[in-house]
């Protein structure tokens, strides 16, 4: 019988050089959102039981427009960034590769719409 260690499983290989950084990353988009998300939820709240004239009105002001922006950008950041660790520790091979590309391609696409949305209300 053939006892591996750890070590002599994982030796070899090294490290992958941006796991601190994309750690730090992860870490100050969810400090930002912890700051975005109320006023997020504040705002949209308040337009949510409204007429499409209030809910406009509400969106064309600059603030929550801004909070809307920033709240869209960060979330699907924060998102794609989760999102790819854990297609990354759990898949392999093409399949792998397929679904960060998907992934990647599903969120700047929702980015964009939820930006171009916001935008478009408040012009």
């Amino acid at each position: 019988m053939r006892y591996v260690t750890n070590r002599k499983l994982a030796q070899g290989f090294g490290s992958a050089r941006s796991g601190t950084q994309e750690h730090w990353q992860t870490v100050v988009s969810a400090v930002a959102l912890v700051g975005l998300v109320p006023f997020f939820v504040y705002f949209f709240g308040s337009a949510l039981g409204g007429s499409h004239a209030d809910t406009i009105s509400t969106f064309s002001r600059p603030f929550p427009a801004m909070v809307a922006l920033l709240t869209f950008w960060v979330g699907l950041h924060h998102f794609k960034r989760g999102v790819t660790v854990a297609i990354e520790d759990y898949t392999r091979g093409l399949f792998c590769k397929t679904l960060l590309i998907a992934t990647t391609c599903i969120t700047y696409t929702a980015m964009a719409t939820g930006i171009y949305a916001v935008i478009r209300i408040a012009m």
